[in-house]
């Protein structure tokens, strides 16, 4: 049996194998961010569809840390509920799903806020107080406490992609002077300080999981240094997961291929290069690697190889919610073309789909 359905222990919690699906908001909860019952029927499909581990697209940790219309949320008990019927139903089939828990920041929807006063992508944001900071460590703590109680098996804090804990480690985005900027260190401080909160609320227990970025792919944001000495802190201090993404606030898509590898068996994964480095600093905290992989022979070289210990996708099951499944059974790729419509018109407006299926 290849590796990829062999199963996979995250600190105390056992997954059926080594498929992943990344975070994918649904985009399609209603005003106050309660899911619908069709998201509920995406993710009970993941979970037949033999997905090993599942996280639940982004869900703000406070209302004005929303970043897009649709967006669910985990701000208030009213929240709860649903995503228990949620949870229930990947259950129903054996699945494991962790909710991914998130803050904006300067892409707020309707107040961009982050670690200093800017236009970033079309946004005029303004700075966040220490005051307000602190009230956003606890926020993570109690959106991780209600997370719990509606029934999800894990936590992972959102640190990639140009969103708020992203934003303070990027000397692009974070230009302060105060403790929560400056050198690495500083820059570091909401991350540390949301995994304590967080580890503290949920205990031992509890998987606590991070998504980081290798590389912002700005000429000088948050570099692979800087993500491999990052890494290294949230990994002495406990991380059960750690997934390794990249992108962050004004990313030039030209720089992402200095994160890819030399190795021809993985030249689909993109960012498996500096994966490799993060990987070395970081054993033996496990390890998940997403963006690009399509292929089996892909996704087996990442876990065979020792490069990853699970191979995490976002795109290809929003086309093919049973891909584990139909890997298992011989299928060769993903039938994901990367075309990215998925996200297009539709955002917000209906729930995201593929829309070259039926």
């Amino acid at each position: 049996m290849s590796i990829l359905f062999e199963p996979f222990r995250v600190g105390p919690m056992e997954i059926g194998n080594r498929f992943m699906r990344s975070a994918t908001t649904s985009a399609w909860s209603d005003g106050r961010g309660i899911v619908r019952p069709e998201i509920i029927e995406l993710y009970r499909r993941l979970a037949e569809g033999g997905v090993g581990l599942i996280v639940k697209g982004h869900l703000y940790v406070t209302d004005p840390g929303r970043a897009h219309t649709g967006m669910a949320g985990l701000s208030h008990d009213y929240h709860i509920p649903m995503l228990r019927r949620l949870t229930e139903a990947v259950h129903a089939h054996g699945g494991r799903i962790v909710a991914q828990i998130n803050h904006a920041g300067c892409r707020g929807l309707d107040d961009p806020a982050g670690p200093s006063a800017g236009v970033w992508e079309g946004r005029r944001a303004r700075v966040l107080s220490p005051d307000e900071l602190r009230s956003i460590v606890e926020a993570f703590g109690d959106a991780a406490e209600r997370a719990v109680e509606a029934g999800f098996d894990g936590v992972q804090i959102h640190g990639a992609h140009g969103y708020l804990i992203s934003e303070f480690l990027s000397r692009l985005a974070n230009r302060r002077a105060d403790e929560w900027g400056g050198d690495l260190e500083n820059r570091m401080r909401l991350l540390l300080e949301v995994y304590d909160e967080v580890r503290r609320r949920v205990g031992d227990g509890v998987p606590v999981m991070l998504k980081l970025n290798c590389d912002d792919f700005t000429p000088d944001g948050f570099t692979i240094e800087d993500s491999v000495k990052v890494a290294e802190a949230i990994c002495r201090r406990g991380i059960d997961l750690l997934e390794v993404s990249g992108g962050g606030i004004d990313r030039r898509q030209e720089l992402m291929a200095r994160a890819g590898h030399g190795d021809p068996e993985l030249a689909e994964a993109t960012f498996a290069g500096y994966a490799a480095r993060i990987r070395e600093a970081t054993r033996p905290t496990p390890m998940a690697l997403v963006h690009g992989i399509r292929s089996r022979c892909c996704m087996e070289a990442v876990v065979a190889g020792g490069l990853a210990d699970l191979v995490s996708m976002s795109r290809p099951f929003i086309r093919e919610p049973d891909l584990a499944r139909r890997l298992r059974e011989g299928q060769a790729e993903a039938r994901c073309i990367s075309c990215d419509e998925c996200r297009s018109d539709v955002f917000g407006k209906m729930m995201m789909r593929c829309t070259l299926e039926p």
